[in-house]
């Protein structure tokens, strides 16, 4: 909202910065960190048991005061920013059986200063390790999962699909959303060696259904397909 006020007989505008709806007391440090652990929840299908959290530059120094710890459990839990649980998500990750641990790496330079990397244990025993930078105004980003780089922010109708790198399988996908009459708005495919494990990004601008899900993972060469929603 703009509004027309007085500075020496003069008017003047003042706009109003609009930053993100959050519990806690910093964009970066709480809503950005809740952020990549939501992100980070959403890329496992199954049930949370254990999750480590390896925390960098400011975030290793300032992750009690701030109110880090607190958010990156309340993301694993699956609260977003406006939930008034964050202040007590220690407790409510002791109700839901929910392992955590937090690890601090000063050490490491070569890396941006509100960097976490977690690892995420289901229920039977198979583990995710999701890297993740806050990057202000409470945005955040995916920077790896399981040792691929990627990029993923979550901002936008996000499908996350890990799969064997052979020949015809992103054919088999973009096809799954063409007959669902989903457009594509961005895809990026990431692999750390070929013939591997892959990962592709894809943003659409129609809503993901179950159907769409169910449909390019009906392939044997594909492990699983999520979708991102914030």
């Amino acid at each position: 909202m703009e509004e027309l006020l007085k500075y020496k007989g003069e008017a003047i505008e003042r706009i109003n910065i609009i930053g993100p709806n959050m519990i806690g007391p910093s964009s970066s440090h709480t809503a950005g960190a809740l952020r990549i652990a939501l992100l980070a929840r959403k890329m496992v299908k199954g049930s949370i048991r254990k999750a480590e959290f390896v925390l960098y530059g400011s975030f290793a120094r300032t992750y009690r005061g701030h109110g880090t710890d607190k958010a990156l459990v309340a993301g694993i839990l699956g609260f977003g920013t406006e939930d008034y649980r964050i202040r007590d998500s220690f407790e409510y990750a002791r109700k839901a059986g929910l392992e955590y641990r937090f690890i601090t790496n000063t050490e490491k330079k070569d890396i941006h200063p509100n960097t976490v990397a977690i690892t995420i244990t289901d229920t039977e025993g198979q583990t995710t390790v999701v890297v993740g930078e806050s990057i202000g105004g409470g945005a955040a980003v995916i920077r790896e999962i399981n040792g691929v780089e990627i990029a993923l922010s979550g901002e936008y109708n996000t499908i996350l699909v890990k799969q064997r790198d052979k020949p015809g399988v992103l054919a088999h996908i973009t096809r799954c959303l063409s007959d669902c009459q989903i457009n594509i708005a961005f895809t990026k495919l990431y692999r750390e060696k070929k013939g591997e494990i892959a990962y592709t990004i894809i943003e659409t601008d129609e809503e993901i259904t179950g159907e769409v899900i169910a449909a390019i993972e009906a392939s044997g060469n594909i492990i699983s397909a999520t979708r991102i929603e914030l």
